[in-house]
């Protein structure tokens, strides 16, 4: 699919083995320009490093979601060098370990599920708020999302509701960019050993549990998370918004 001459912004690439970074790859292979984001100093030399792989000219850019002034300085930086935008990917999640491990009710803590919410799922809508008059026509937002939104997955616990929320949030703000003809959608991904989930305890039992009991019997790839990314994000898909769509190889019509 051709994305030449298409600006996309990825959010939350931490490693090579991310999603975030597949697409990024995916996208630049297809003929995007690049914006990549990092969170820290600490990731810095990580995303140089992926971007440097990339296809044609790509630009990198600090970005912590859970302040409101580095989302302001990274459309400032995304007019600067680019004046306007047509894709945005918002691959970032995040709770307190302690949080994803044990029960529940008994490890849930208010400052742990504002943390999970906001980083997880209001800065999807921040992003959408600040970039909203510089997202061309025809422009595409997706997100990354996970079953746990919607079933009870060992461990997975308060970011389960952090990605229910999610979920909502493209729905809602699906209808309200809809009339510009941005459109919002999500990706409901299976499990990947990823630098993310290495947080989760019991991952790898989780891995397991998704090959014995999908359709295709198998875990799916960061490829093809990014590959379906792409269909979104052109207009192959140009009828699609509001949606999840899941990328898991069946797992999610599993039954007993």
């Amino acid at each position: 699919m051709n994305l030449k001459n298409k600006k996309v912004l990825i959010i939350g690439v931490a490693s090579k083995r991310s999603i975030a970074a597949s697409i990024a790859q995916v996208f630049s292979d297809n003929g995007a320009e690049i914006a990549l984001t990092y969170q820290n100093e600490k990731l810095k030399s990580r995303v140089e490093d992926i971007a440097s792989e990339l296809s044609g000219n790509s630009i990198i850019c600090p970005c912590d979601l859970a302040k409101d002034e580095d989302i302001s300085n990274l459309k400032k930086f995304i007019q600067e060098n680019w004046s306007d935008i047509d894709i945005i990917i918002h691959s970032a999640a995040f709770a307190p370990r302690e949080l994803l491990n044990g029960d529940f009710v008994e490890n849930i803590t208010r400052e742990g599920f504002q943390i999970a919410h906001d980083i997880s799922s209001y800065s999807f809508a921040a992003l959408a708020k600040e970039f909203n008059d510089i997202i061309n026509e025809n422009g595409s937002m997706i997100t990354l999302s996970y079953l746990g939104s919607e079933r009870v997955i060992k461990n997975y616990n308060v970011m389960g509701l952090a990605k229910a929320s999610l979920e909502a949030n493209v729905r809602y703000m699906s209808h309200s960019l809809g009339h510009k003809n941005i459109r919002v959608n999500g990706i409901s991904a299976g499990p990947i050993k990823t630098l993310a989930a290495s947080g989760i305890s019991g991952f790898n039992e989780i891995l397991k549990h998704v090959e014995d009991k999908s359709a295709l019997k198998r875990n799916i790839t960061t490829v093809e998370v990014a590959n379906t990314a792409l269909f979104l994000a052109s207009q192959s898909s140009s009828a699609i918004t509001g949606q999840i769509i899941y990328v898991d190889c069946g797992f999610n019509i599993s039954g007993v």
